[in-house]
């Protein structure tokens, strides 16, 4: 009887007490660097989501160090985040607590499933052992000059008292409330740490090209990135010594320009405002304050803005151009500024049409219903008349810089990032802000500087987060007697993440993690480096992969790192829906929580199931069904190697068996493939092949019943450990040698072929591969049905097409 949590129990205890998969650095095998992306332990637990990532990985893990390799395969937990702050909040317990008993259900939930992981690498993004680092890297930022103090334009969610991201925040009825809480949320500019991303913006594009990742993640990293080739144009401001620098990609259109349209945001306003329009403007900007970025940018929403009253003079023609403020132009794109072309861009054409505005045509083209926005002969633009786009472009520009009136530039959509936020739960800044306005950062022997306890956990609803009420860790004092103040904003949460994969290679097992510096470390990073296969979701594609990516090419520049990118090969899986279609949440009553799958039908059957249920990139429905199938299989090469009294079958025996030659071969062939690309589905349906094959024969060889157990094993560990005992061994299968398949056993020695007569399909018979045309034909005219048809009739044509077919012309 296969009793899963019998088994499952058993292995689980031996893996964790035998430390099975724990990594040895001294080892010279060829090493295999393979990496989930770690949870938020949320008070949730894992979800059967969770899985399907997580045994995709582990698959990989078992197979390679089967085939030999030191495999690295390690999980951690990125401890820092808001959920932990309200909770700490709420009950003025600290944040810590609450943390570590969600880290504990996980752990326990993650070696239920049997994931191959080697424990002693575990760490916690809130371990100050661990951020010791994070506070490291950012001295190392500040000091290249990558990190500073900015005012800035954020998410200010009053009710957390926090600046959030774009990520944590959602629509509701029109305004911006925070994902968690649903608290309001409105743009306010503020003092922040901001990381300067954007002075790697082309580096970070340039080497998308050289890694194996999803061209949709790709891409996606492109867009965000935004490199944009075109100029900038100075526009005079009318009875002002200001002058508007707007960026646009089409200089050639600039004849066509008939107004001018600035951000609500943008610092002229309130110098420019005429104060007849100060009111409709100060209200105008006050609602834009509650809306998204995207929301503001959507291409189909209505063209809303307001007049200043002011006006700019047309840099060449020196024509009078009025000043509007609209929410569609943003200031952290370009220069927050644009010449409006209503005649050739979209949007301007709508807003022109709402507010009266006129319209220019300086291209060829139908601009009857919409702007004409494609190559066409330009008219209307003294000297660039007749020429096309490009030309046009590239003429534009030389005059504008020859009479400097602008010039050409390169622009990015990625804005630098603001790495400031008001909470608590989060790593301090390694930063003393003095008196004397200096500011000085920790060196390397004073950290980690460790997060305060507080009496109160509520924060201070100021720009100060609640690190404020610290009042003894706050303040300091010179030995010259100047006193400074530490930050009082902790990094956010994507800190800890942009360097966990360096982390585990640091860490030494004992809680403890080496210098990042130290020659240890080096060896180390050298040797580990880069991630040979990242497996986590498609949401994480512009916010953790592309800071991490940031952060390791800063760590490149100072040498720690000797590659330019950490993640060789990233791959994602696909979504796990409801039974009913419907994305898996409480609300809708169709959450499906692992612990019960593994109770009722055990951590195998979950972990076969999961990979069985289509491509791993797909979206896939769950089906209680389907994880019955699973879970018979299971049982099926349980009855095939076990009698009923635990035993192993008489079935296996050292023997050869021809019959199952051919099918063996095929499948270690196509499973050790399959998992190479990740196609799991494909090479359980070719296992399953062979336990049917298996079942037909009368007995299996029992080095094809060791080969099978070996395939099954990284799908579904635990029965597949206690099989390879009860077949006689007393190690654990994890480091046996993986099948290898023969090429020439591969063939067939026999093909089927089709007999027509006269063109019409009469019979079908099995030949010798080898067979000759002679032996074919002897064979053909021998079958009664062939025969049949020719009865009676003269055979004119014998037609043979090798190993296909035959077609016999009679008359």
């Amino acid at each position: 009887m296969y009793n899963h949590r019998k088994i499952e129990k058993k292995w689980q205890e031996y893996w964790l007490k035998n430390k099975t998969f724990k990594t040895h650095e001294d080892d010279n095998k060829p090493k295999y660097y393979v990496l989930d992306m770690f949870p938020y332990p949320s008070g949730q637990g894992l979800h059967v989501g969770h899985p399907e990532g997580y045994t995709a990985t582990d698959i990989i893990a078992r197979m390679k160090r089967m085939q030999g390799y030191n495999v690295l395969h390690p999980m951690g937990w990125d401890a820092f985040g808001l959920p932990a702050e309200q909770y700490a909040i709420k009950t003025n317990n600290h944040p810590g607590i609450f943390t570590n008993q969600n880290i504990d259900t996980f752990r326990k939930q993650i070696q239920s499933l049997g994931l191959s992981y080697d424990w002693d690498r575990e760490l916690s993004t809130a371990d100050p052992n661990y951020y010791k680092t994070t506070q490291y890297i950012f001295t190392l930022l500040y000091k290249k000059g990558l990190a500073e103090v900015r005012e800035v334009d954020v998410n200010w969610c009053e009710e957390l008292g926090t600046v959030l991201a774009n990520e944590e925040i959602v629509m509701e009825n029109g305004r911006m409330v925070s994902e968690v809480g649903g608290f309001p949320v409105v743009k306010r500019p503020m003092k922040q740490w901001v990381l300067k991303i954007t002075e790697y913006a082309d580096e970070l594009l340039q080497v998308l090209e050289e890694i194996d990742w999803p061209e949709g993640i790709k891409e996606m990293q492109r867009n965000w990135i935004g490199k944009s080739i075109g100029a900038s144009i100075n526009f005079p401001v009318k009875d002002h010594d200001l002058t508007i620098e707007v960026f646009t990609t089409r200089a050639d259109t600039l004849f066509g320009a008939t107004y001018v349209v600035l951000a609500p945001e943008h610092p002229f306003v309130d110098k420019i405002t005429t104060p007849d329009c100060k009111e409709q403007v100060d209200k105008y900007r006050e609602e834009s304050k509650a809306k998204t970025d995207l929301e503001r940018t959507e291409l189909n929403k209505e063209k809303t803005g307001v007049f200043t009253g002011a006006y700019a003079y047309h840099p060449i023609t020196k024509e009078l151009l009025p000043i509007w403020i609209a929410d569609y132009v943003l200031i952290s794109y370009g220069t927050g500024a644009v010449m409006a072309v209503p005649a050739h861009d979209q949007r301007d054409y709508e807003f022109a049409k709402k507010h009266n505005l006129p319209i220019k045509q300086v291209v060829e083209g139908d601009i009857s219903k919409q702007a004409y926005v494609d190559d066409g002969i330009h008219i209307n633009s003294d000297f660039l008349n007749g020429l096309h786009n490009q030309d046009a472009i590239n003429k534009m520009i030389e005059y504008l810089e020859t009479h400097n009136l602008g010039k050409k530039t390169i622009k990015y959509k990625l804005r630098d990032w603001v790495f400031s936020r008001q909470r608590y739960w989060g790593e301090p800044f390694p930063v003393i802000h003095w008196e004397d306005g200096t500011i000085t950062v920790l060196e390397k022997d004073e950290l980690p500087l460790v997060l305060p306890e507080l009496s109160d956990y509520k924060p201070s609803k100021s720009i100060e987060g609640p690190l404020s009420k610290a009042k003894d860790w706050l303040e300091v004092t010179r030995a010259d007697g100047v006193k400074g103040r530490r930050e009082t904003n902790t990094m956010p949460q994507w800190a800890g993440s942009c360097w966990y994969y360096i982390g585990y290679i640091l860490n030494k097992g004992n809680g403890e993690f080496l210098d990042i510096e130290s020659e240890e470390a080096q060896k180390r990073l050298e040797k580990w480096l880069p991630v040979d296969l990242y497996i986590g979701g498609s949401e994480h594609a512009v916010g953790h992969l592309l800071y991490s990516r940031f952060w390791h090419k800063v760590l490149y520049d100072y040498g720690l790192v000797k590659c330019k990118e950490p993640f060789k090969r990233l791959f994602n899986q696909g979504m796990i829906l409801g039974e009913n279609n419907e994305k898996m949440s409480k609300s809708r009553g169709n959450v499906i929580n692992p612990d019960d799958i593994v109770f009722s039908h055990g951590a195998d059957s979950l972990r076969l199931y999961e990979m069985f249920m289509g491509p791993l990139e797909a979206t896939k429905p769950w089906s209680t069904t389907g994880l019955d199938g699973a879970r018979r299989f299971l049982e099926r090469v349980w009855r095939l190697y076990v009698n009923e009294d635990n035993t192993l079958s008489e079935k296996i025996v050292d023997q050869e068996n021809k019959a199952l030659e051919r099918v063996y071969h095929q499948t270690v062939k196509k499973v050790t493939e399959d998992y190479e690309t990740l196609n799991f589905n494909t090479a359980i349906a070719q296992m399953m092949i062979f336990i049917n094959e298996a079942y037909k024969a009368e007995y299996l060889p029992r080095e094809y019943a060791e080969g099978f157990i070996k395939l099954l094993n990284p799908v579904a560990p635990h029965i597949t450990e206690e099989i390879w005992e009860i077949l006689g061994h007393d190690n654990t299968i994890s480091y046996e040698p993986w099948p290898t398949y023969d090429e020439e056993k591969l063939k067939a020695d026999l093909v089927e072929i089709a007999i027509q007569v006269n063109g019409k399909l009469r019979d079908r018979i099995n030949i010798k591969v080898d067979a000759t045309e002679e032996e074919v034909k002897q064979q053909v005219l021998s079958q009664e049905r062939v025969q049949r048809h020719l009865e009676g009739k003269e055979i004119k044509k014998f037609i043979y097409v090798k190993g296909k077919i035959v077609n016999i012309v009679v008359g």
